[in-house]
């Protein structure tokens, strides 16, 4: 049966593979028909009137008629035009080009369609630095009536919760539990913020439901530090009874795990609170506490707020005991630890740096050694020192990012951006040599050269993420299609001609009538050659009307 429909197949190729070789041959068969035609039938027809009373029409026009025909077709090539840019912007790809390929290549030997290269799939990272939904996120969308989250990110924000808050082992915990389950499956606010008050009302000492009041019922800062402080002594509490008890079965071992992890979110939490009131040695402290006592949780990038808060402190020297630790090259990279290092760099030289003086001098040492900091900062990230530059708004962050795009630019510059500003002069420094990197990098970015190149799919991810009313940032930029660079050039063609046309009519009829003869005078010539090859007779029965 098997080889049965092995020989179905092999049979159905060839036969396709037939008929798509004999479409060529087919179509100039059908040309040749369809001259034999119009020559058979030129007498009914009265082709040589009709190209007479032609010729005569043509000599009788106007130079308003040429005003009108050019200016009805830079009008029509305007229109296809804006179609092309708009289908180019939104997809990416020529609305022309499309077309052909996909209605006009089949008819001509079968041409396939060219396959789009699989996209190397991006991973999302959790923001380490998210904002807190009640008191800052909603209060943006009270205000403007645009939401800073994006539909995919608060599902992507449900998923972690899950994974975080709920025990991985089913029947584990009592109602107040799973009434939380529930809540951290949905993603309505309001729903959530009813499982999250109907599992306190169950139980008290619910840590997870205190966790989520604080994240979206908080209307105020020290409101959600009351909610996690509250949720975090809970958690303690549980952690200090399972401890105090000699054996445990699977169901208490996956609510101690659940514990454990609400208690790190917390303690975090808290100290981003702290950081947001102001209270800058109680957040690092509770920071520095964290590092220490979970080294296995660095997945959660808590080393990233530390360097925020050391930064807004202006402790620089701490700032580069932590680079030196985690700008490593067996760890995973980030704009704040390329920028931050950067910015370090370029500190002691930025307050005396003069573009001119270095122009005539050339670089010193410590600055080329904080130019080759930033260069390797920006081909991490390119999209960072726009925002930093303010030459792009920065929007709130959302609470993914996608390493080396537009989402991580954001979220780190939303916290770093005052960071540069505090240090003189940097941000002349920055303005002056960040452009320089992409002459470094090669093209078409088939390799990088101090990272690996960028992966494809990253401005699909960052759309995703990001809300819509924000412009993302594409790198590299996608190079303008063949047919919307003719249809522009056609555009501006046609526009010129019937400017001209308009004000000249007299020179451009006459440079019209040249450009005909022009273009008419090989055809003439070919007729000549006939004329002299074929016989007479033969000729006489071609061209006899």
């Amino acid at each position: 049966m098997t080889g049965n429909k092995g020989v179905v197949s092999d049979t159905l190729d060839t036969l396709s593979f037939w008929v798509s070789w004999s479409w060529t041959y087919l179509l100039m068969l059908w040309f040749l028909l369809i001259m034999f035609l119009i020559w058979f039938l030129r007498a009914p027809l009265r082709l040589h009137e009709n190209l007479d009373q032609l010729g005569f029409f043509m000599n009788s026009l106007t130079p308003k008629f040429y005003v009108a025909l050019t200016g009805t077709s830079s009008v029509i090539s305007g229109i296809i035009l804006i179609f092309e840019w708009w289908y180019f912007h939104k997809h990416g790809n020529s609305l022309i080009e499309q077309l052909a390929l996909t209605y006009v290549a089949p008819f001509i030997g079968g041409i396939d369609l060219p396959e789009k290269p699989a996209q190397s799939e991006c991973k999302v990272w959790r923001n380490p630095m998210n904002l807190i939904r009640g008191c800052e996120y909603f209060k943006f969308l009270q205000v403007t009536g645009n939401s800073a989250l994006s539909h995919y990110d608060m599902n992507l924000t449900s998923q972690d919760q899950q994974m975080f808050f709920c025990p991985d082992v089913s029947g584990a915990g009592d109602k107040a539990d799973e009434l939380m389950n529930e809540a951290w499956r949905t993603v309505d606010t309001e729903k959530r913020v009813s499982l999250s008050l109907q599992a306190i009302s169950a139980n008290p000492n619910c840590a997870s439901a205190h966790i989520l009041l604080g994240e979206e019922c908080a209307s105020s800062v020290p409101e959600a530090d009351k909610y996690f402080r509250q949720g975090l002594k809970i958690a303690d509490n549980n952690i200090r009874k399972f401890v105090s008890i000699p054996s445990h079965d699977a169901k208490a071992n996956s609510l101690h795990r659940r514990d454990i992890n609400i208690c790190v979110y917390a303690r975090r939490r808290v100290a981003m609170c702290l950081r947001k009131m102001g209270k800058l040695k109680e957040c690092i402290k509770i920071t520095r506490e964290l590092i220490k006592e979970f080294p296995l949780m660095s997945v959660l990038h808590i080393h990233e707020n530390l360097i925020e808060a050391l930064l807004a402190q202006k402790a620089y020297n701490e700032v580069q005991q932590l680079l030196t630790r985690y700008d490593d090259l067996t760890l995973p990279k980030s704009a704040v630890i390329c920028y931050s290092a950067a910015l370090l760099k370029i500190r002691p030289v930025c307050e005396k740096f003069f573009a001119d003086v270095t122009l005539k001098k050339g670089l010193s040492a410590l600055q080329f050694t904080a130019v080759e900091a930033l260069q390797r900062a920006v081909e991490f990230n390119p999209h960072v020192p726009q925002y930093l530059l303010e030459e792009k708004p920065i929007i709130l962050p959302p609470e993914h990012l996608l390493k080396r795009g537009d989402s991580e630019a954001i979220a780190y510059s939303y916290y770093h951006a005052a960071h540069w500003k505090e240090v003189p002069g940097s941000i002349k420094f920055l303005k002056c040599f960040w452009r320089d990197t992409f002459k470094l990098i090669p093209f078409p970015l088939e390799k990088g050269k101090l990272f690996h190149p960028y992966t494809s799919g990253t401005e699909e991810t960052d759309r995703e993420l990001l809300p819509m009313f924000h412009d993302v940032s594409v790198y590299p930029k996608k190079e303008l299609p063949f047919f919307l660079v003719f249809t522009a050039g056609l555009c501006l063609f046609t526009l010129s001609l019937a400017l001209l046309t308009h004000f000249y009519p007299i020179f451009m009829g006459e440079l019209a009538r040249i450009a005909l003869e022009y273009f008419a005078t090989p055809f003439a010539m070919i007729a000549e050659h006939l004329q002299a090859l074929l016989p007479q007779q033969i000729w006489n029965l071609l061209t006899r009307a």
